[in-house]
């Protein structure tokens, strides 16, 4: 029986079998295409993308986004892949790498989203799907980048040191930006005031959980690593990450932050290798849903628009230059600040999070959404043969990846 096309009116899927059916297209395309990504030499979660972009209404028609479930499904996924996300960040391991890496972080930060807000509103885009816009250029993909650079056996470089380090450090900013921009976009007015409150929401939230959650949360999994099954131990880590995501988004912060945080607590614990393990098999079903239903939310016909064409060419220039400028920041270095800034430009999962905030609240329209995602899809495209020149591998063979940062795959 042939599998037939799920465009299901009224965002539902009719039956378990369609249901099932859909569960098919969706894995076995991210599957496919995120290995020939990968042999390629490109992150898996580009296939991913670009699959979804395939089953998609404007292609073949396969997958419609705005079904319930699925999107209940992928919502599942982001949340295990900023979970994962945080049980790969060593706090302790951030505070170390210096100066460097914070001020590479901060220019990343900053510049991007103040060139990406100004393009969009150069551009005819009102205040507030500016400021999405901008958002979502903040946020480098640390799993992208450490990737490629343990794929050259140059993660103990000092370069590569700076890179890390700042990309999970603008990756925690970029978690907090989500909050604000969560709130924002939830109805708050664009005003000094309302983005202090909800910037001191989401810290106090964060500030609030690690300094109780590192007095509760280590007893609480030793006591349950003694006296139950490693079973038991990963599943109550997964009850974490989900009550912490419930109570992020119930004081008004973004559920991925509670994730995240949920990561942070574990990642010190004896128990963390355990738990990522499963996690991350746990993560081959739910965070390609996620990554295929954002493709499949692109409308590729848009792309013949003047107006999607322009902004998306434009998001991509600014995209690249913002992170390229961070790179030469820390103007007492003296290695290669080249790499520091190509190695700070891939967008990645970060960003497609900000695009699909922006979508699903109405802030964005599908033009401006696809444009996002054409940046995200140039940024993740360029990087990697970008470091590869730059950054010739290492004839003698790979040093030891550090555990926290090589440990970030592509396929999460």
């Amino acid at each position: 029986m042939a599998i037939p096309a799920l465009m299901a009116e009224g965002g539902s899927v009719g039956s378990v079998p369609e249901f099932l059916s859909l569960l098919i297209i969706i894995l076995v395309s991210a599957k496919l295409l995120g290995e020939l990504a990968e042999r390629i030499g490109q992150p898996a979660v580009l296939g991913e993308l670009i699959a979804g972009v395939l089953v998609g209404g404007s292609v073949l028609g396969l997958v419609d986004p705005s079904l319930e479930s699925i999107h209940l499904l992928a919502e599942v996924g982001v949340i295990i892949l900023l979970f994962e996300i945080g049980l790969e960040t060593d706090l302790r391991q951030l505070l170390r790498v210096g100066g460097a890496s914070a001020v590479v972080a901060l220019v990343g930060v900053v510049v991007p989203f103040v060139l990406g807000y100004a393009v969009a509103v150069a551009l005819g885009i009102a205040e507030l799907p500016a400021i999405v816009i901008g958002a979502a250029l903040t946020a480098t993909s640390v799993g992208i980048t450490a990737r490629v650079l343990s794929d050259l056996g140059r993660l103990q470089d000092p370069e590569s040191q700076i890179v890390l380090g700042a990309a999970v450090i603008d990756d925690v900013i970029g978690l907090v930006i989500l909050g604000v921009v969560s709130g924002l976009v939830a109805g708050e007015a664009v005003s000094f005031g309302s983005v202090a409150e909800v910037t001191a929401r989401a810290f106090g939230f964060i500030i609030g959980a690690l300094l109780v959650g590192r007095l509760m949360v280590p007893p609480l999994f030793g006591l349950l690593a003694r006296v139950g099954r490693p079973e038991t131990v990963g599943a109550m880590a997964l009850v974490l990450a989900f009550l912490l995501a419930y109570i992020a988004d119930a004081s008004g912060s973004a559920l991925i932050i509670g994730a995240f945080t949920a990561g942070l607590l574990l990642q010190p614990t004896p128990q963390a290798a355990e738990i990522e393990e499963g996690v991350y098999r746990l993560g081959q079903f739910f965070v390609p849903i996620f990554f295929v239903l954002v493709g499949a939310s692109v409308d590729v016909r848009t792309f013949a628009q003047t107006e999607v064409a322009v902004i998306g060419v434009a998001l991509v220039v600014v995209a690249v230059i913002g992170k390229f400028v961070a790179g030469y920041a820390p103007v007492w270095f003296k290695g290669k600040k080249s790499v520091i800034g190509v190695g700070m430009v891939p967008r990645g999962e970060v960003g497609l999070i900000f695009a699909q905030l922006g979508l699903a609240s109405g802030v964005l329209t599908v033009g401006q959404f696809s444009a996002l995602t054409l940046m995200v899809i140039a940024t993740t495209f360029m990087a990697p043969p970008l470091l590869k020149l730059l950054f010739p591998p290492r004839v003698e063979g790979k040093p030891p990846a550090p555990r926290g940062i090589a440990g970030l795959t592509t396929e999460a």
